[in-house]
């Protein structure tokens, strides 16, 4: 009799098969829809010869995953302002179990968008799931090798950011500056900003065309803290504010409410106690989930 998948096993593995697509795609409605497509898939699949029930599911998201991103990366091409990831909910936030690393952070994120998809899907599958390279060729349609060079440029381009000099916040000075950041943009206090904002911070929003936002980075501490009040001035004079300290990508995270509705997620590049950068998601496709 085949063996199929049944629901308590699969259950088992789901963070898995959603952690491995949201690490190539960087969204959380695209690792939802793939995480249905491969439950589906496996529920109908005869497994009596799959040793690995884990890997064979991941490597069939990431497999889905990979031709996604290739399509994705012509559609961002044209995407309206920077880009930022999906904020994920990790941590007492989450509505279910999420597998936490430094690739569900913002910062690296980013980094991974600059990657090609073929470095991504391999730094994902051999570093996140350890999956050994002949699996992660069978994915690339390449050679064992070719897999090997694709994961060690993706893991040279991570380490350079994490690597930076510059003293990184550890969780407890992150969780600090947040909430003084939080202080300051509710108290309209400009010079407290101004003191937590590095002299060369960049701030990133991702509107998707769908809101007024930001279309190029705007730089500079003190430029930087009088955008942030005077949007606040302009967007919340007339419906009442409220934020909430959530947990994104397993950092310290801001949800802002506006008239009791998700606004925008800011998520904070910390160090040496200063915000050296500000990623702030408002496009409302990117905050259904919350």
């Amino acid at each position: 009799m085949p063996h199929v998948l049944d629901t308590a096993v699969w259950t088992e593995h789901r963070a898995a098969v959603f952690g491995a697509a949201y690490r190539i795609l960087g969204s959380v409605a695209d690792a939802e829809d793939i995480t249905q497509e491969v439950w589906l898939k496996a529920h109908r699949a005869d497994l009596t010869g799959v040793a690995d029930l884990r890997a064979w599911l991941v490597t069939v998201a990431a497999r889905r995953a990979y031709d996604e991103l290739r399509s994705a990366r012509a559609r961002r091409e044209t995407y309206a302002g920077p880009w930022l990831p999906e904020p994920l909910l990790t941590g007492p936030d989450a509505a279910e179990p999420v597998l936490v690393d430094e690739l569900v952070s913002t910062a690296v994120l980013l980094v991974l968008e600059e990657l090609t998809p073929a470095e991504r899907v391999a730094l994902v599958l051999h570093d996140a799931f350890g999956l050994p390279f002949a699996e992660v060729a069978g994915v690339l349609g390449g050679s064992p090798a070719a897999a090997r060079q694709h994961a060690s440029r993706a893991r040279r381009r991570v380490a350079a950011v994490r690597d930076r000099p510059r003293n990184a916040a550890d969780r407890a000075e992150h969780a600090r500056v947040l909430a003084a950041f939080r202080a300051a943009c509710e108290a309209g206090d400009l010079d407290a900003l101004i003191r937590l904002l590095h002299p060369d911070a960049v701030y990133l929003t991702d509107g998707g065309g769908r809101v007024r936002a930001a279309r190029k980075p705007i730089t500079g501490g003190i430029r930087v803290a009088e955008v942030l009040l005077r949007v606040a001035r302009r967007l919340f004079a007339d419906l009442p504010r409220s934020t909430r300290r959530i947990e994104a990508g397993g950092e310290p995270a801001l949800l802002v409410l506006r008239g009791g509705r998700p606004f925008c997620v800011d998520t904070l590049h910390v160090a040496d106690g200063r915000i050296l950068a500000l990623h702030r998601v408002l496009n409302p496709d990117k905050l259904r989930h919350l």
